[in-house]
């Protein structure tokens, strides 16, 4: 995927995770500042708007398109998620740095670049009942598929069937963080009482690759690990 096509999946996508704003927001009401949806929502129109507005002649690289991504999603709202997402995608558009056409290789170097530098910046890591609970399987299942098929990088129904397993995988984490005692940020004031609750960092994550394999199929696929705090 080229630069032209890489920015019309974002946008796309980021239209799509929009709708998961209220979700976010209630999830995030009773295990964090409540303002997930809010940054969510903020930082996705903006990066929309970021997008529209790069020069298209010439062509950006998609290193380029990353940063402005990036840059966006910081500005929109001053919050610790934004800051981190923001983070996150700057250290992923650094591996992009002379490539020109975005595969399935790519796509698994800029999340775990990116899930590197959340657990760097957060100082956290995966059990401690973050994002990075989805994103870390979800990339490592990324990189089983790439593994166990090279192709996966060439061929895009394979790539899309790499992505529905890492969807899975991530969703899998989701639902376990129920069981889970937030370690990092605000939740953790809860202590004990943050068992049972779904986190909303990394139910944000997972919903941002649902938007993205809806944006790529042009179909609403299912969403998984729907629930209410309580």
């Amino acid at each position: 995927m080229r630069s032209r096509g890489l920015i019309r999946q974002i946008q796309a996508s980021m239209s799509l995770l929009i709708e998961s704003s209220d979700e976010l927001g209630d999830l995030d009401q009773v295990l964090g500042d409540g303002d997930l949806g809010i940054t969510i929502s903020a930082g996705a129109r903006a990066v929309i708007e970021a997008l529209d507005a790069m020069p298209t002649d010439p062509e950006p690289v998609p290193s380029d398109v990353a940063r402005t991504c990036a840059r966006a999603f910081a500005n929109a709202n001053p919050s610790t998620m934004a800051a981190l997402v923001a983070g996150g995608l700057l250290a992923g558009s650094k591996v992009w740095v002379g490539c020109e056409d975005v595969t399935a290789v790519e796509a698994e170097a800029f999340i775990r670049a990116a899930a590197n530098s959340i657990s760097h910046r957060g100082k956290s890591q995966v059990g401690d009942k973050t994002i990075l609970d989805a994103m870390v399987p979800a990339v490592d299942s990324l990189a089983d598929s790439l593994s166990a098929n090279p192709q996966v990088a060439t061929d895009s129904g394979l790539a899309l069937a790499a992505l529905d397993s890492a969807i899975s995988s991530s969703a899998a984490v989701v639902v376990a963080t129920r069981d889970l005692q937030s370690q990092r940020g605000r939740a953790s004031w809860l202590q004990d009482r943050s068992i049972g609750l779904q986190d909303p960092g990394a139910t944000a994550f997972l919903r941002a690759l649902e938007a993205w394999r809806d944006a790529a199929t042009g179909e609403r696929g299912p969403r998984a690990a729907v629930v209410e705090n309580l």
